[in-house]
């Protein structure tokens, strides 16, 4: 159980803002070699934002999670003024307008809507290394689904990294949650392998936002999740995830990405990102000695950095709320306004205290 009582607001801004600075900060090495990033002394520099310099500057990462926010946003609109409403289909129109951000045109098939709060920040606007299986299952102009799938041999990482704000969903069965996390998945991505991490992931922080679970319970629930599942390798790939030792306060990178991938593929990526956030928990410290541990763990490797980031400070932000962010991190994020904005509508909408 949560030794440390937070508000579930509390925990929803820090698991948003966790994984912004994950992202940006895991970005300024991502597709660098640990050994450039050894020589070139950025392992110390960045487990913190304290430690950087200048702006901190999220990539499509963070920019595709704020909108997942929204379409669950207007999902949850509809259903509060009393019309049916698919929360599925609600995240898809939210991705369309995220890739009008992007400069590119939908296809005349899929449907125009009108713009949100969240498009006329133009600090979204800026195209972030796009997730290109992302673009491309968004430009098809079909609503990808598990039974006429896009993209059907993708295993990337780009479903996965977009869907902590499901798990932030009070009130709805995990089974339901799950469900929504796959649909969600399947709307650009279309291998079983992207769907069921995307879950696992959503699930993990639901557990430790809404589930009082602490963080190694938690992830012990989604090895299990994962063994019940039908992809074999994500439940080999967790499984290593929590029993890689982790004695002291820098793994090896090159053991790390050895035992459990780069991360470019969706369960590499909930692998490593759940390494670096139990590997913070065991070592112990305050909640932001354990965010920046986790951070440095999953930042600080062969692969993509970005995405292993952002999900190791969905998690630690989830578990330990605004206490467990540096002070100077959040504003120094290009999308500190947007985040805080996203967060508080979502905290209003859902009655969360």
């Amino acid at each position: 159980m949560h030794t440390h009582e937070m508000s579930l607001a509390d925990r929803v801004r820090g698991c948003l803002t966790g994984g912004a600075l994950g992202d940006a900060l895991g970005h300024l090495v991502e597709d660098a070699r640990w050994n450039h990033i050894r020589q070139d002394d950025r392992e110390q520099r960045l487990n913190s934002p304290e430690n950087v310099s200048g702006q901190l500057l999220v990539t499509n990462v963070t920019q595709m999670t704020l909108y997942t926010v929204d379409g669950l946003l207007e999902a949850l609109e509809w259903a509060n003024d009393g019309v049916q409403s698919d929360e599925t289909a609600g995240l898809w129109l939210a991705y369309l307008r995220w890739l009008a951000t992007q400069s590119e045109q939908p296809p005349s098939s899929a449907p125009s809507q009108p713009a949100r709060w969240i498009d006329f920040h133009d600090v979204l606007h800026h195209r972030r290394s796009p997730d290109n299986v992302c673009i491309s299952g968004l430009m098809s102009g079909d609503m990808g689904t598990i039974a006429r799938p896009v993209n059907v041999e993708s295993t990337g990482n780009g479903s996965l990294m977009r869907s902590a704000p499901i798990g932030l969903i009070p009130h709805m069965p995990q089974k339901a949650l799950s469900r929504l996390a796959i649909n969600a998945s399947a709307l650009t991505h279309g291998h079983p392998g992207a769907h069921h991490s995307a879950a696992v992931f959503a699930l993990v922080i639901n557990d430790v936002v809404h589930g009082g679970h602490d963080i190694p319970a938690a992830l012990e629930r989604a090895v299990e999740r994962a063994a019940e599942g039908p992809v074999p390798e994500l439940e080999q790939r967790l499984r290593a995830a929590v029993e890689l030792p982790a004695d002291s306060g820098s793994p090896d990178p090159t053991s790390l990405t050895g035992a459990l991938g780069g991360g470019w593929v969706a369960e590499e990526a909930l692998a490593i990102s759940f390494h670096a956030a139990l590997a913070a928990e065991r070592l112990g410290g305050s909640p932001t000695d354990k965010f920046r541990m986790a951070l440095r763990i999953a930042v600080n490797h062969d692969g993509d950095s970005g995405s292993t980031a952002s999900m190791a400070g969905s998690i630690m932000g989830a578990a330990y709320g605004t206490a467990a962010l540096p002070d100077d991190g959040a504003p120094l994020l290009d999308v500190a306004a947007v985040l805080s904005e996203a967060a508080e509508r979502f905290i209003k909408l859902t009655g969360l205290r």
